[in-house]
């Protein structure tokens, strides 16, 4: 057996009514397939630091940070984070359309798993392990 493993290794429901209005239950084997569930998509990740960094952003900066990303893609993922409550999204009634988009309250509290994401990144690329 692993010197590692999830702490809670019994199914358990997480009640996700929080994250939207409709009331959702969700059975998860573990607190971390529960997170993986909420952030693992493509880019949501990668989304939810650059809003960590910058506050608010604009779509196309959003574009610009992720140029792998294709506006489908991009837009299913802004999407994705806004119904579960990490992002929220301003529209603005001009023309051309202005659409912004910023951390909610929920969205916040994931600082310190995005912060250890980003510093394993950045050991992993100086090539230190």
């Amino acid at each position: 057996m692993r010197g590692y493993k999830c702490a809670a290794r019994a199914e358990r429901k997480i009640d996700m009514s929080k994250a939207t209005e409709a009331a959702e239950e969700k059975l998860y084997n573990c607190p971390v397939e529960a997170t993986i569930s909420q952030i693992g998509g493509k880019y949501k990740a990668i989304i939810l630091y650059h809003l960590l960094e910058d506050g608010v952003l604009r779509y196309n900066h959003i574009q610009k940070y992720i140029p792998k990303a294709t506006p489908k893609m991009l837009s299913q993922q802004l999407r994705e984070l806004e119904a579960d409550g990490f992002i929220h999204r301003e529209v603005y009634p001009v023309v051309p359309p202005k659409t912004e988009y910023s951390l909610t309250e929920r969205g916040k509290t994931l600082a310190p798993v995005i912060n250890q994401i980003c510093e394993w990144g950045r050991t992993y690329m100086a090539g230190t392990f």
